[in-house]
């Protein structure tokens, strides 16, 4: 596993201590471990995204998501249900407690979540605020009207 030292570019930042701690997360992942359960992130347009989870095998009472400003913790452990004393000669759909979070840029909502065919879908948001959404500034010529009536003066 390769690290890096990045303490010289951090000596000399501001206001990158995000940025820092999603290094930070990602240098310590075990992509072995992070594995399960497989997930798919999409566009789904222009400001909007899903993250597709296959959760076969488990119910909606079994799943938790929890949106945190800006990150997404979803977790699932399998409840046993009442009588269910099975024997298995082949178990090849895992039913393994799993926790898996996802790091979310500002302004990004959770809107939705769907358990649907053994996918669960979590649909979200890029909602920029007003103020910081590009805006049109109209050139006045009162400026120049002033000046004019100056100069005739």
């Amino acid at each position: 596993m390769r690290t890096f030292d990045l303490s010289p570019l951090l000596r000399s930042s501001v206001g990158f201590d995000r940025m820092q701690r999603a290094l930070e997360t990602a240098s310590r992942l075990d992509n072995a471990a992070n594995a399960y359960p497989p997930y798919d992130i999409e566009v789904s347009g222009e400001d909007s995204y899903r993250i597709s989870l296959a959760v076969a095998g488990f119910r909606e009472e079994d799943i938790e998501i929890t949106a945190n400003e800006n990150s997404l913790l979803i977790e699932a452990s399998a409840q046993k249900q009442e009588g269910e004393l099975k024997e298995y000669l082949h178990r090849g759909i895992a039913r393994r407690a799993f926790e898996r979070r996802f790091e979310l840029a500002d302004h990004v909502k959770v809107v939705g979540a769907s358990l649907e065919n053994g996918l669960l879908n979590v649909d979200l948001v890029r909602e920029l605020p007003q103020s910081l959404k590009p805006r049109k500034i109209e050139i006045s010529t009162s400026h120049a009207k002033t000046l004019e009536a100056q100069d005739a003066a």
